[in-house]
C-alpha cells in the first residue's frame, strides 16, 4: 500500500487530514500526526513510530511536512530510516490543501517519480494571488 503520512507543528496536519477528509473521504491510507505546544520531540517520535507500525516492507511512504528541516520532518525522517523505509518515500515539505488532496487523489496512479512532479506542480499552483476589484460605482435606486 501507498501512505500518505503528513506531520507538522500544532494541530496543522490533523486539522489539514481533516480537511482532506472532507474532500475525499475517510481513507486509512492517510494518517497524520504532530508536534504540538509542550510536547517534546521523543513523545512526537513515539507518536510516529506506533502511527507507522503497521506498515510492511512492501509500503511506499509519501511524507508531507509543514516546514523544511522542523522537528517533525526530521525526526519522522529518522525513523522511516531507522525503519528502512527511506528507498520507498517521497518526501514534500511545505503542503498545503491542494498537494495533500492530490497526494491522496492520484497515490495510487503513477508511479513515485511522476507523482513528484505532479505533487509539486499542485503546491506551487495552489498559491495565487487573487485581487478583489471593488465597484465604487453607486446604484441610483
Amino acid at each position: 500500500m501507498r501512505y500518505v503520512v503528513m506531520v507538522s507543528h500544532g494541530d496543522f496536519a490533523p486539522g489539514l487530514h481533516s480537511a482532506v477528509q472532507m474532500m475525499t473521504g475517510k481513507r486509512d491510507d492517510v494518517l497524520s500526526t504532530s508536534l504540538r505546544d509542550g510536547m517534546g520531540t521523543d513523545e512526537f517520535s513515539d507518536n510516529f513510530t506506533a502511527l507507522i507500525s503497521g506498515f510492511t516492507e512492501e509500503d511506499e511512504v509519501i511524507l508531507l511536512a509543514d516546514i523544511l528541516s522542523g522537528s517533525p520532518f526530521t525526526n519522522a525522517l529518522r525513523i522511516l530510516d531507522e525503519k528502512g523505509f527511506t528507498p520507498r518515500t517521497l518526501v514534500i515539505a511545505g503542503m498545503n490543501m491542494p498537494l495533500a488532496i492530490t497526494a491522496v487523489l492520484m497515490k495510487d496512479n503513477m508511479d513515485l517519480a511522476m507523482l513528484k512532479e505532479t505533487l509539486l506542480s499542485e503546491g506551487r499552483n495552489g498559491l495565487c494571488e487573487f485581487v478583489v476589484q471593488s465597484d465604487d460605482s453607486e446604484d441610483d435606486i
